[in-house]
């Protein structure tokens, strides 16, 4: 997840170049992270690709920062260049058999890009309702939810090469798009500049695949309903997990999900079965679902919550908390630092591990920071 809702806005003139130890905690959803040596604001693709050669020309660190919402930054923050995206424009082009192109640039909040195309009738985005973002960051780690994944539906991304200065199309299906996974992803190579999303025309949705979306439309799995009856879904069932940003409620400080759904490979799933039966009984379903390779998904907050960690459960001090509605989401209550956070990531992953031998993986990008 990278961008959606500042917390402070930006009124700096487009590709201004501001120096001098400007804090990053304003630029995350979190409200986390030390300062930046330096900080670009792209508005325009020109300015943005500029930005990032300028940089790279310089010998300089770089972080290219979309809306902050798949970020952990360091308390002592970032030396380098930060440049910050704000690219914006969105084009729809017919393709034929009902089918349309959405073209995005990367600076475009994702839930506005969502909802204008459940405004035009267009399905395939609706179950990504809701989700804080840039729409550039959402290839970079295949964002997905309620069975929908953008791998599902993307088309292609423009990829600023920062080795040859170059712009290319490349394909979808040459991005490794995986499990919240890319081979964009913990990689500098290339910055995103905008993205393509082949949707239907006719107002109605992807097929329900999700059971929990599904009870909550009283729809059949697999069944197409009204595309903004499941947008309007996805955003309830997202905000009563506290996952829909919003600046009053500490719960929606977070990075979103923090921790990805472990895979387990065939050949070791009876015996993590067996050690999460032993520990929790045997009468307890331990929710499964297929994953890529023969392997299988597990839930991460089924296994957080079953090895101790209730919803609240405090960090150092207080000043970091899992969600009070969702134990996924490791929230900052207002005076927290990053130490705090990795603190109470480190205690969770732990105590996963030892109560039932399944290493959780991170899902945010950890900036000059690790667990």
């Amino acid at each position: 997840m990278s961008g959606a809702e500042e917390v402070r806005g930006d009124t700096s003139p487009p590709g201004e170049r501001a120096g001098g130890d400007l804090p990053l905690a304003g630029y995350t959803t979190l409200r986390l992270g030390g300062p930046a040596t330096g900080l670009v604001v792209a508005r325009q693709p020109d300015e943005l690709t500029a930005a990032v050669r300028a940089a790279d020309a310089g010998g300089h660190r770089l972080l290219v920062l979309g809306g902050g919402s798949n970020l952990v930054i360091a308390d002592e923050g970032f030396a380098g260049q930060v440049v910050r995206i704000a690219t914006k424009g969105r084009r729809y082009d017919s393709v034929g058999d009902g089918l349309v192109q959405l073209t995005a640039e990367a600076g475009e909040d994702w839930d506005e890009v969502v909802a204008d195309a459940v405004r035009q009738g267009l399905g395939g985005l609706e179950c990504l309702s809701g989700i804080p973002g840039l729409t550039g960051a959402t290839p970079v780690q295949n964002v997905g939810a309620y069975g929908v994944e953008v791998s599902d539906l993307l088309v292609s991304v423009d990829l600023l090469d920062r080795g040859t200065g170059r712009v290319r199309t490349v394909p979808a299906g040459e991005l490794g798009l995986t499990y919240r996974n890319s081979v964009l992803k913990h990689n500098a190579a290339a910055v995103v500049l905008r993205a393509r999303f082949l949707l239907r025309d006719g107002g109605r949705s992807a097929p329900i695949k999700y059971a929990e979306l599904a009870r909550t439309l009283d729809a059949e799995p697999g069944t197409q309903v009204d595309v903004a009856s499941a947008r309007e879904a996805v955003l309830a069932l997202r905000r009563g997990k506290g996952m829909v940003l919003d600046a009053a409620d500490h719960d929606t400080w977070s990075a979103g999900s923090f921790f990805t759904n472990p895979i387990v490979d065939r050949a070791d799933l009876p015996e993590v079965l067996a050690r999460i039966s032993a520990a929790v009984g045997p009468d307890q379903g331990v929710p499964q679902y297929p994953a890529a390779d023969g392997g299988t998904k597990l839930s991460a907050a089924w296994l957080i919550e079953r090895a101790g960690f209730a919803k609240g459960h405090p960090g150092p001090g207080g000043r970091v908390r899992l969600s009070t509605k969702h134990t996924l989401a490791l929230t900052n209550r207002g005076a927290a630092t990053t130490r705090d956070l990795l603190i109470l990531a480190r205690e969770v992953r732990d105590g996963v591990r030892v109560a039932f031998g399944v290493s959780l993986a991170p899902e945010p990008v950890l900036v000059d920071c690790s667990l």
